[in-house]
């Protein structure tokens, strides 16, 4: 006997990062061509927040993008789609059937994973990192069928592995977390969407009376950096260091990516809406991804020694002031922007 198969007509198309990518191919699916850069910038996908004293991978927690779902959840309530989020299945096995059900009804469903059991990853990809998105569209006897936006291809995996990944434990645990779209409108108000998505981003970046969060979350980060030889050694400060190039370039897709996404979304919004001052914030964000890079270039010579004696802790902790004043004049201009 042949096994059940349920496989669902989803088009799995390569993202830059991983939930805004997840985000964008659902609503493919359902009809309405947004692009990733869209998807990220009026899902609020843009942050920042320097948190010294808890600690992930051994070393300060620090995020440059929003936490996880937020892009999913966002972009649905900005442009008035009606979609579920499930935040949290205490049993594994109802997670399962929930997903199972969700496939025989035709609906492709986001889930949040863990990849560090990730069987399809190549293992170079893999690390304790639990914020990774991905969408099931089908079942196959014991197998799920997978859109990855990291990858190239669609891939499959076992129910065991499945769900070994959906309950993968740690920081940001998924806890078995998934979200789908229910309908949608035949018009998206695109406008509202890019409108609610930038104000959310400049509150979150210059707004919040928090000094760990958005620019005033970075310069912190900035002055604790110049600190880091005297306060713990040359050693721990490396490590300490190279986990900000890490978050920076590699994980999730990285600080400096997510600055290029957001700036591409200016760009896209500022042609499609005609708007010269938004064209205007997207070289400017361009311009700090930049800076971005070469901070993960200067900062890598260092954790390997290779630097000159210019390139110090006090000058990166310099250039993530001045990088943080660039951002700000970023956000401070979107403020008075009208759409």
């Amino acid at each position: 006997m042949e096994p059940k198969k349920t496989i669902i007509n989803y088009t799995h198309r390569q993202a830059g990062h991983c939930e805004s990518g997840t985000t964008s191919n659902l609503l493919n699916f359902y009809g309405h061509k947004l692009s990733e850069p869209m998807a990220f910038g009026i899902g609020n996908g843009l942050f920042f927040s320097y948190i010294p004293f808890l600690q992930v991978q051994f070393a300060p927690m620090i995020t440059f993008r929003n936490f996880p779902n937020v892009v999913f959840h966002r972009s649905a309530k900005y442009l008035g789609i009606d979609a579920t989020v499930v935040k949290k299945i205490k049993d594994p096995k109802e997670a399962m059937d929930a997903l199972d059900r969700n496939l025989e009804k035709g609906i492709p469903t986001g889930m949040q994973v863990g990849v560090f059991n990730l069987t399809f990853f190549p293992p170079e990809y893999r690390m304790y990192y639990n914020m990774h998105n991905l969408v099931c569209y089908g079942k196959e006897g014991n197998l799920y069928h997978i859109s990855d936006t990291v990858l190239e291809d669609t891939q499959v995996i076992s129910y065991d592995d499945l769900l070994r990944v959906r309950y993968a434990k740690g920081a940001f645990a998924p806890n078995g977390k998934m979200y789908w779209i229910n309908s949608v409108p035949k018009e998206l108000d695109i406008r509202a969407g890019v409108i609610s998505g930038i104000k959310k981003t400049v509150y979150e970046m210059i707004k919040i009376p928090f000094p760990l969060v958005g620019v005033r979350g970075l310069r912190w980060m900035a002055r604790d950096l110049k600190k880091w030889p005297r306060k713990h050694g040359y050693d721990k400060a490396a490590f300490y260091l190279g986990q900000i190039i890490r978050m920076n370039e590699d994980v999730g897709t990285g600080g400096a990516g997510f600055r290029f996404i957001y700036g591409a979304f200016l760009k896209e919004a500022g042609e499609l809406f005609n708007h010269a001052e938004l064209l205007e914030t997207s070289e400017m964000m361009g311009k700090t991804s930049n800076q971005w890079r070469e901070f993960s270039y200067l900062g890598a010579r260092n954790c390997k020694s290779r630097s000159k004696p210019v390139e110090d802790y006090n000058m990166l902790g310099d250039m993530l002031l001045k990088i943080a004043s660039m951002e700000e004049s970023v956000y401070k201009k979107l403020d008075k922007i009208k759409i």
